[in-house]
C-alpha cells in the first residue's frame, strides 16, 4: 500500500529533475470568492503538467534489467510526454501508443523527447489495449497513467510541496480524471495533517469517478464528452478509488461552460495558460460551489497547461460575447447604393468597432431587393450594446 514514506522517497528521486512549481497567492480570486486562495502552478511544470512526477518515479523505481528493455505507455496527452522525457533522461527506449486521431502537434511533442510513437486505435481505450499487448510481445514495462502505486507516489509529491510552502491551510482542491493525482496528494496531505480537507473536482462530462465516489463502488461511464480532455476518463480505477474513499472528503463536478469561464479568467486575470483539466478547481470556486470555504486558506492545484490553441481561441471568442465585449447582429437592408453606408455610419457614431461584416442578398428567406447584413463588433459592455440596439431600433433596423 502507498504511504507517506513512499511519497517522500519519490520526492527524493525526482529532486533536481522535476521542477518545484510556484505556490502563489491569488488576491483577485480571493477577493471575488471571499476565500483566501493559493494556486499550485503545475501548468508551469516541465512538459507543462504534473504527469512527469509519476512517470519519472515509476521509471526510476524499475530494476536495471527492466529499464534496459524499455517502457511502453498509452496516452494522447500529458502522460505521453512525461514518460517520453523520463525515459530520455535514463537513456532508455520508450514507445508511446497514441490514438490515430491524435493531433500532429502532440505526436511531434512526444517525438521531441526521443520516444517512438505508434498510432493505433480510434480512441484511448483501443490505444491502451494495443499498448498492453505490444508491451507483452516486446518485453517492455507498461507505465500506467494512474493505476500504479509508484506513479501515484510521484504525483503525491505535489502534496508534500504544498505543505512545505504553506502549512496553515484548510483545504486542497484537486482535479480528478483517473484519480492518480488526488490519490497521491490526499495520501500525503492527510498523513501529515488529517484536519486539511481534500476536495476533488471532475468534469460533469466525465462522471465515472464522481459517481463512483458517491456510490462507494467503481462504476464506468458509457460516454465521455468534455473540453477537459486531460480528465476525460471513461472508466473508474478501483485502486485510486480506494485511496479516494479513504482520504478524500468530497468530490464535486463542473460543466464545460464553467470550465471555459475559468480558463478565460486564469488567462486574463492571472496571466496563466491552464488547460481544461487544470482549471476545474478554479471553476468550482468561481461558480460558488464551495461557499462553505469562505474565510479559509485554500490551495487549488492547476494540474496542467497544455491547452489546444484552437480550442483556446473558441473559448476566448465565446467569452468576449458573454462578457458583452463583442456583439453580433444581423439586419435586413434595402439592397441599393448607400444603404450599407448609412448603417455603418450609425455604428461609427456609437463608437462600435466593426471587426467583420458579411452581405447576403441570395437567402431564400429574403424578399427580392433586400439583403441581410451580419456584423461583428467590439463593444464596451452591456450598456454600450443596449445603446446600439436602441439606436438601430429607432432607425428601423431592428424590430421589437
Amino acid at each position: 500500500m502507498l504511504n507517506l514514506e513512499k511519497i517522500q522517497e519519490a520526492k527524493e528521486r525526482i529532486e533536481g529533475v522535476v521542477a518545484q512549481t510556484p505556490l502563489a497567492h491569488a488576491p483577485y480570486l480571493s477577493e471575488m470568492t471571499g476565500i483566501n486562495v493559493y494556486l499550485k502552478k503545475e501548468n508551469l511544470q516541465i512538459t507543462g503538467a504534473f504527469k512527469i512526477r509519476g512517470a519519472y518515479n515509476k521509471i526510476a523505481s524499475l530494476s536495471d534489467a527492466e529499464r534496459e528493455h524499455g517502457v511502453v505507455a498509452a496516452s494522447a496527452g500529458n502522460h505521453a510526454q512525461g514518460v517520453a522525457l523520463s525515459a530520455s533522461l535514463f537513456g532508455i527506449k520508450a514507445v508511446i501508443v497514441m490514438p490515430e486521431s491524435t493531433p500532429l502537434t502532440k505526436v511531434n511533442g512526444v517525438k521531441h523527447y526521443g520516444a517512438e510513437v505508434i498510432l493505433a486505435g480510434s480512441n484511448y481505450d483501443e490505444a491502451y489495449a494495443y499498448a498492453l499487448e505490444y508491451g507483452k510481445n516486446h518485453n517492455l514495462t507498461f507505465v500506467h497513467p494512474f493505476e500504479d502505486e509508484d506513479v501515484i507516489a510521484g504525483q503525491g509529491t505535489v502534496g508534500l510541496e504544498i505543505l512545505q510552502k504553506c502549512q496553515d491551510i484548510d483545504a486542497v482542491i484537486v482535479p480528478i480524471g483517473g484519480g492518480g493525482l488526488i490519490a497521491g496528494i490526499a495520501t500525503a496531505v492527510k498523513s501529515l495533517n488529517s484536519n486539511i480537507e481534500v476536495i476533488g473536482v471532475s468534469a460533469s462530462g466525465a462522471p465515472a469517478f464522481h459517481d463512483s465516489f458517491l456510490l462507494k463502488k467503481a462504476i464506468d461511464s458509457t460516454n465521455v464528452r468534455t473540453i477537459a480532455d486531460g480528465i476525460a476518463v471513461r472508466d473508474t480505477s478501483c485502486i485510486t478509488l480506494e485511496y479516494a474513499l479513504k482520504y478524500v472528503d468530497r468530490v464535486l463536478s463542473v460543466d464545460d461552460e464553467e470550465i471555459a469561464s475559468a480558463i478565460l479568467y486564469l488567462l486574463e486575470k492571472q496571466k496563466l495558460v491552464v488547460e481544461g483539466a487544470g482549471a476545474v478547481g478554479v471553476a468550482a470556486l468561481l461558480h460558488h460551489k464551495l461557499q462553505d470555504l469562505k474565510g479559509k486558506n485554500v490551495v487549488v492545484v492547476l494540474s496542467g497547461g497544455n491547452m489546444d490553441v484552437t480550442l483556446l481561441s473558441v473559448i476566448i471568442e465565446k467569452g468576449l460575447l458573454k462578457s458583452h465585449r463583442k456583439m453580433k447582429l444581423t439586419v435586413t437592408l434595402v439592397d441599393k447604393p448607400g444603404s450599407l453606408m448609412r448603417f455603418t455610419e450609425i455604428l461609427r457614431d456609437l463608437n462600435a468597432n466593426i471587426v467583420h461584416i458579411s452581405y447576403d442578398r441570395t437567402s431564400i428567406s429574403l424578399d427580392y431587393g433586400d439583403a441581410n447584413v451580419t456584423v461583428h463588433m467590439e463593444t464596451k459592455g452591456k450598456e454600450h450594446q443596449d445603446e446600439i440596439r436602441t439606436a438601430l431600433k429607432k432607425e428601423g433596423y431592428l424590430r421589437e
